[in-house]
């Protein structure tokens, strides 16, 4: 599942779903609810699948512009059809074979491939 980030960083960018966790909100629940905001699908149990730091460059001498943390789970889907909703501009099923189009970031595609092994769709 990827959707088209509406706002910045990476405004424009395909990318996996996720956002800001809220403040008392558990990280499993806020997965939840961005899977749900932004393409309208709910999932099974989620399982841990890797954590990602996400900085991009500021201006030069000032250090990082953005530093997210991210969690990123694996679950099977279970209802629900791609829509893009909150801050997406699209949602949309994609064939794990043809990313290339989606000019995903380097980390997006290692953990897709990760939980591509870890629901035994891979060798």
């Amino acid at each position: 599942l990827l959707i088209r980030r509406g706002r910045p960083p990476r405004r424009g960018e395909w990318s996996l779903p996720g956002g800001a966790q809220r403040l008392g909100e558990p990280a499993e629940e806020a997965a939840r609810r961005e899977l749900r905001e932004e393409a309208g699908i709910e999932v099974g149990p989620l399982e841990l699948l890797a954590v990602v730091d996400a900085i991009t460059p500021g201006e030069v001498g000032r250090g990082p512009r953005f530093h997210y943390t991210i969690i990123d789970y694996v679950a099977r889907w279970t209802s629900g059809e791609p829509h893009p909703g909150g801050d997406v501009t699209e949602a949309a099923w994609a064939d794990s074979a043809a990313l290339a189009p989606y000019g995903l970031w380097p980390e997006a595609m290692r953990v897709i491939a990760l939980a591509r092994r870890r629901l035994g769709l891979e060798a």
